[in-house]
C-alpha cells in the first residue's frame, strides 16, 4: 500500500467556460422529472421488485403526481418484459403519464424494448452507448468513430421500429452514457449525429441526457459541462437536455441544481436517492429545496410517511433517520439551545398569524408534509429547559412560566440520566405530576373547600375555608386586596405559614364549557428558596388557591412544622 494513495489520482480538468452564466442565475420554476425508481433504482436492489411491488411503486409515483417515468429494461428479462407490458395494456397508465423504457444501443434489445411497449398512448424509448475515453479504450477497444457509428446505428433502428408502430406517439432519448468523464466536444459530435437520425422538431424534440454515471469533479464542474453543451449544441429549441447525476462524491443534490441552473430541462433520479454505488440523485430533497424558496415543485409529498412507507417496502431498504426532509428526526432537536429558538419560533408564527414561513432550525413547516409539531422537540438529557416546556404544552397544554422552567428542567434532566434514553411525553408528564403534583395531593396541605367575600364595593376581601394538614382539617379565614393574597393570609395567620407571592399566572386549557384553568404560583420561604405549585381546575379560583397549597408542600418540612405548631399551640 502507498504511503500517500492520493499520488495515484490526477484532478479532474476544468472546463475552458470563462464567461460562464450559470453562477449569477436562480431556478424560479421546476424542470421537468423522470423518475428512474423502476429502472435504475431496481437495478441497484439487492432483491428487485416483484410485480406487486412495482405496481404499488407505479401508483406512488403517480400519486404524487410524476408525469414522466421510467418503468423498466424490457431487454433485462421475461419478468420484466411482462411486468411492462402488462402494465400499458391494463389502462393503469393516466393519460397524462409518460411511460419511458431503457434499451442498450443493440438492434435485438431496441426491437424487445419496442414490443414492450405495444399498445401505449405515448411513450419514450431511452437509449444509451458509453462514450469517454476510459470506456472506449478499456471497455470496448474501439475508437472514437466507431462509438459513433453505434450512437448512430441503434438511433437508426428506435426510428424504424417506432415507423413500423404508428397507433403510438414514440419520443426518443438518447444517453451520451458517462459524459461526465468524456471529451466535450466528442459527446457534442455524437449527439448531432443521433439528431440527424431522429430530425427533431420543435413539437416532437429528441431529450438528450448528460448523465454524471460517475461523479468525477466538484458539481461546479458539471454544471460547466452542462452549460457548454447547451451553448453548442446546434437546434437547440428542438432539444430537451436532461440530466441524471450520480453521487459518487455525495454531491448529487448540488450538481442536480448548479446543471438546472446551467440549462437543463429535466431531471432524472430517484425517491430518497436509490440507486447503483452511492445512488442517484434525490428527486424529494431536490423538490422540496424548490419548495422551500417558494418554487412549486409540482410533486406532491404532503403524505410524507406515506411516501416512506411504500418506498421502504417496496425497496427493502430504510429512509435514513436523517435524511433531509423525509428522516424521521430531521424535524426533532435534542439541544437545549436548538428547542429554545424553535420554541420561540413556533411562538412567533401564531403571533404574526400570516402565511410567511419563519420558524429557526426549521426550513419548511413540518406540516406541510403530514408530520406533527408535536415531534419537532423530543427530549434526551441534553435538552434544555425549552423542550421540556414545549412538550409539555403540546402534550397538555400547560404553558410554563419561565422561571418555572428552570425549576423543572433540572428533575427531568436527572431522571433523563438516570434512564440513559429518549424521554417521552408520558415520561416528562411523570416526572412533572411527581414534583408539583397539579391535581394537588402531593403534600401534607390539600384543600377541602373554601368561600370568598367582600366587606363592600372596591373594599379588601374576605377569604374563609378549610383545609386539610396532615390529615387533620382546619377552618382557616383571612382578609387581602384580592382572593390570593387573602387566602394567604388565612394560611399565614392560621396556620404558620410564612410564604411570600413572587410571581403568578393562568391560562385556560381548551375551549368551551370542556376548558380548564392552570395556575402557576411562585413563592419565596424566609430563608430565600424560591418554590413553585402549579393546579389544573375548572375554576380558576380554584386552581390559583391548589396552586398555592401545592407550593406550600414543595416548601417542606420548614413550612409544615410552623403550621403544625401553629396548630398545637391554637389547640
Amino acid at each position: 500500500m502507498l504511503r500517500d494513495p492520493s499520488i495515484k489520482y490526477r484532478p479532474f480538468p476544468i472546463v475552458d467556460l470563462p464567461d460562464r452564466q450559470w453562477p449569477s442565475r436562480t431556478i424560479d420554476r421546476a424542470p421537468r422529472w423522470l423518475s428512474t425508481d423502476m429502472r435504475d433504482g431496481n437495478q441497484a436492489l439487492i432483491d428487485p421488485m416483484n410485480a406487486e411491488k412495482k405496481q404499488r411503486f407505479f401508483d406512488l409515483l403517480v400519486k404524487i403526481g410524476l408525469k414522466e417515468i421510467e418503468i423498466g429494461f424490457p431487454s433485462a428479462g421475461a419478468t420484466e418484459f411482462d411486468f411492462i407490458s402488462g402494465l400499458v395494456r391494463s389502462g393503469a397508465v393516466p393519460d397524462d403519464v409518460t411511460v419511458q423504457v431503457l434499451t442498450q444501443a443493440r438492434a435485438d434489445l431496441i426491437a424487445r424494448s419496442f414490443e414492450s411497449l405495444e399498445g401505449a398512448r405515448t411513450a419514450v424509448v431511452h437509449m444509451y452507448n458509453a462514450v469517454s475515453p476510459a470506456w472506449r479504450q478499456i471497455v470496448f477497444g474501439m475508437d472514437r468513430p466507431q462509438v459513433k457509428a453505434i450512437a448512430v446505428e441503434g438511433m437508426s433502428r428506435m426510428r424504424e421500429q417506432a415507423e413500423r408502430r404508428p397507433d403510438t406517439a414514440w419520443r426518443f432519448e438518447y444517453s451520451p452514457e458517462t459524459f461526465s468523464t468524456a471529451e466535450l466536444d466528442f459527446s457534442l459530435e455524437v449527439c448531432e449525429a443521433v439528431m440527424d437520425v431522429i430530425e427533431p422538431t420543435p413539437d416532437k424534440p429528441l431529450i438528450i441526457n448528460l448523465p454524471a454515471t460517475v461523479e468525477a469533479a466538484t458539481p461546479n464542474v458539471y454544471a460547466d459541462q452542462v452549460e457548454w453543451f447547451c451553448r453548442h449544441i446546434s437546434r437547440r429549441d428542438r432539444v430537451i437536455v436532461s440530466v441524471h447525476p450520480h453521487n459518487d462524491r455525495g454531491t448529487g443534490v448540488a450538481a442536480a441544481e448548479l446543471s438546472v441552473m446551467a440549462g437543463a430541462d429535466r431531471v432524472e433520479g430517484c425517491l430518497f436517492g436509490n440507486g447503483e454505488r452511492t445512488g442517484n440523485v434525490d428527486l424529494v430533497t431536490l423538490a422540496l429545496n424548490l419548495y422551500t424558496q417558494g418554487v412549486d415543485p409540482g410533486l406532491d409529498f404532503s403524505d410524507m410517511d406515506g411516501v416512506i412507507q411504500t418506498v421502504e417496502h417496496c425497496n427493502a431498504l430504510p429512509v435514513h433517520p436523517r435524511h433531509p426532509y423525509a428522516g424521521e428526526l430531521v424535524f426533532t432537536a435534542f439541544s437545549g439551545s436548538h428547542q429554545d429558538a424553535i420554541k420561540k419560533g413556533f411562538a412567533a408564527q401564531a403571533q404574526r398569524n400570516d402565511q410567511i414561513w419563519n420558524v429557526p432550525y426549521l426550513p419548511i413547516d413540518p406540516a406541510d408534509l403530514g408530520r406533527s409539531y408535536e415531534a419537532v422537540i423530543r427530549v434526551n438529557s441534553q435538552s434544555g429547559k425549552g423542550g421540556f416546556a414545549w412538550v409539555l404544552e403540546q402534550d397538555k397544554g400547560l404553558k410554563l412560566p419561565k422561571r418555572m422552567q428552570a425549576d423543572f428542567s433540572r428533575h427531568v434532566q436527572a431522571y433523563a440520566d438516570a434512564a440513559g434514553r429518549e424521554l417521552t411525553a408520558e415520561d416528562i408528564w411523570t416526572v412533572f405530576d411527581g414534583v408539583y403534583a397539579p391535581g394537588g395531593d402531593n403534600g401534607p396541605f390539600a384543600l377541602i373547600d373554601y368561600e370568598e367575600g367582600r366587606s363592600a364595593p372596591g373594599r379588601e376581601r374576605r377569604f374563609s375555608g378549610r383545609i386539610r394538614l396532615n390529615g387533620q382539617e382546619r377552618r382557616i379565614t383571612g382578609r387581602g386586596n384580592g382572593f390570593l393574597s387573602s387566602a394567604l393570609d388565612a394560611l399565614r395567620e392560621d396556620c404558620g405559614l410564612d410564604l411570600d407571592i413572587a410571581d403568578y399566572h393562568e391560562h385556560a386549557i381548551g375551549h368551551g364549557g370542556a376548558a380548564q384553568a392552570a395556575a402557576y404560583v411562585e413563592c419565596r420561604t424566609p430563608d430565600g428558596a424560591t418554590v413553585f405549585g402549579v393546579a389544573i381546575d375548572p375554576d380558576v379560583a380554584t386552581a390559583s388557591l391548589k396552586a398555592l397549597l401545592g407550593a406550600a408542600n414543595r416548601a417542606g418540612g420548614v413550612a409544615v412544622q410552623a403550621a403544625e405548631k401553629t396548630l398545637t399551640t391554637a389547640g
